[in-house]
């Protein structure tokens, strides 16, 4: 006999739905987004053109610079957006360091080019020539002497001779070249170099000259020079330049010395060890103006163009004097007693000085 059915009857299991395709769908939507959005990041950075006001721009990479210096640099001038981009980019694709040197980068240049040309010192297209303010044509020469980049043809010929080769009329070549650093071509010749400084220095001169002040004791703008250079000399402060060329500049109205170490030193040459004796401030030289009235017979180092402005327009106070503070700057005084206890004061700052040192 059939056994009778289970009153209970088994359920039937539901059929499970099939799993929607939207969520399938917007993950692939979301995942061409964001390949969208990064590749969009990338361009923007990699591959937009550097920025440039102009159609060429020297770039200068100095010496110990860094990719991600650089790179952050260009983040703080808001030129690109996001600096780990160009981080990741350098770190994977280019495989040195960056290199000093001075680039010509053109506009249409791609940030990208630019990273990918700091590696290679061979893409340097320029070179830069550092003549620090004060220089004397002596240490000049040897700068140019000692850079590879720089093609020797009269550096080695006598004082007269090269500056006849420059076409230059002055008998001394001292303080006529321009101090401030320059852009030269790989291999550029001495004489372009020396020809360039030399114009430049006349011109600020020349502009000089034609709006100096009145009743300046120079009997032409050569004088005015000559105290440009010792103005230099005497003080690093563009805030002491104009007082130190007052002082000067009433001393020759006066006919009282100069009196003044850095003509001294330069009149010494060679026999200067890096001390000035009491007996070197006696010895007479042609540049000795503790010996000698009125100014030495050239200048004694490139003047700056700030040093020029200072000759032919020196401060309107009563000094006479100046010395050292041993802590910057320098004292300037009216007389003689002033003076003196200035020098006392400096003296006092240079013991208690050594005394910190022991």
């Amino acid at each position: 006999m059939p056994k009778p059915p289970n009153s209970s009857k088994s359920k039937k299991k539901p059929k499970a739905k099939p799993k929607s395709r939207f969520t399938f769908k917007a993950f692939l939507v979301f995942i061409c987004v964001f390949t969208m959005v990064v590749f969009g990041v990338i361009w923007a950075n990699l591959f937009k053109p550097y920025p440039m006001e102009n159609k060429k721009q020297l770039l200068v990479i100095s010496s110990g610079d860094t990719y991600s210096r650089f790179i952050d640099r260009l983040a703080e001038e808001q030129k690109v957006s996001f600096p780990i981009i160009l981080k990741l980019y350098q770190k994977f694709m280019i495989h040195d360091s960056m290199k000093a040197g001075v680039y010509e980068l053109t506009k249409g240049m791609s940030v990208r080019q630019v990273l990918d040309m700091l590696a290679n010192a061979d893409n340097a297209q320029m070179n830069r020539i550092l003549v620090i303010e004060g220089t004397n044509f002596k240490q000049l020469v040897q700068k140019l002497k000692n850079d590879p980049n720089v093609t020797n043809t009269i550096l080695d010929l006598p004082q007269d001779q090269l500056l006849k080769a420059l076409d230059i009329s002055y008998a001394h070549p001292e303080g006529l070249f321009a101090p401030d650093t320059y852009f030269f071509a790989k291999g550029e010749t001495d004489k372009k170099i020396l020809t360039d400084l030399y114009r430049r220095q006349m011109k600020a001169l020349d502009e000089a000259w034609a709006n100096k002040a009145a009743n300046l004791p120079y009997k032409n703008k050569y004088e005015a020079l000559i105290m440009a250079s010792i103005i230099e000399k005497e003080t690093s402060l563009d805030s002491e330049l104009q007082q130190v060329s007052g002082v000067f500049v009433r001393r020759l109205k006066i006919g009282m010395r100069l009196q003044t170490d850095p003509t001294v030193i330069y009149g010494m040459g060679d026999n200067y060890k890096g001390n000035i004796t009491r007996n070197d401030l006696r010895t007479p030289t042609a540049y000795n103006t503790y010996t000698i009235f009125g100014l030495p017979p050239t200048p004694i180092a490139l003047p700056s163009k700030k040093a020029i402005e200072a000759a032919m327009h020196p401060d309107d106070s009563q000094n006479l004097y100046f010395v050292a503070t041993g802590t910057g700057g320098h004292k300037f005084t009216t007389n003689l007693q002033d003076h003196n206890r200035a020098v006392q004061e400096y003296l006092a700052v240079l013991r208690a000085k050594k005394q910190e040192q022991q």
